[in-house]
């Protein structure tokens, strides 16, 4: 991973197409590298969590150029890189596992990170999410609870409980989240340190009943809009 994070340190300080052409060599060993990384999580998860067996690292992977087309900041490339593994992959709609690699983060927001969960959510993935949130509220706390380390982000979430849920209800918080998930904050030590991919594993093991309650509820709003 020291690979990784010293290229995209140095990518950050020189975000250009010609920068980018000069170390375009570089950057495919990187991207080589995290590939096989990818490709062990994969691996590693599949055996707590079958769902995600079978997926290559081309499934979970993202391209390093950005969209600049809606965007003010026209910086070419992305300063991270990420593996999203969910069932049937990156663009099923599904609850994962992230893995993120952000040396450089501009924001509090973001950093090297693990989390697990869903964002980007349909409108109706969403809503049966939240009415999974009503009927099994305790259960989701107690996932929360037992992904020790992580905790639940709330930053992408509305003033108010959405119309057709009780505003009275305890689970009221939970239930004005847009996005679903668990995060925990890694820090270069983290993956630095020998033994990255089993310690990555065993802390993704521990988010898998939250990743299933998700998926249960996603399942259920895909057999609903068949």
């Amino acid at each position: 991973m020291k690979e990784v994070i010293d290229f995209f340190r140095r990518l950050h300080d020189n975000n250009t197409r010609e920068w980018f052409d000069a170390n375009r060599a570089e950057w495919t060993r990187v991207k080589g590298r995290f590939a096989d990384f990818t490709g062990q999580l994969i691996e590693g998860i599949a055996s707590f969590d079958p769902t995600v067996r079978g997926l290559r690292p081309q499934d979970c992977t993202y391209r390093i150029a950005r969209d600049t087309r809606f965007s003010n900041d026209k910086t070419p490339y992305k300063n991270y890189i990420g593996a999203y593994i969910a069932p049937k992959g990156k663009k099923s709609g599904y609850a994962g596992y992230y893995f993120h690699i952000e040396p450089c983060a501009d924001s509090l927001v973001w950093c090297n990170l693990l989390s697990a969960g869903a964002v980007c959510i349909e409108p109706t993935v969403l809503r049966s999410i939240r009415e999974e949130v009503l009927d099994n509220g305790a259960e989701i706390e107690a996932a929360v609870k037992k992904a020790k380390g992580f905790r639940l982000c709330d930053n992408n979430k509305l003033k108010r409980v959405p119309t057709g849920f009780p505003a009275d209800s305890e689970y009221a918080e939970m239930l004005k989240l847009k996005d679903f998930y668990i995060e925990q904050p890694i820090t270069e030590e983290f993956l630095l340190a020998p033994g990255l991919l089993d310690r990555t594993v065993e802390e993704f093991r521990r988010t898998q009943p939250f990743i299933a309650i998700l998926n249960r509820a996603i399942q259920y709003a895909y057999e609903e809009m068949k």
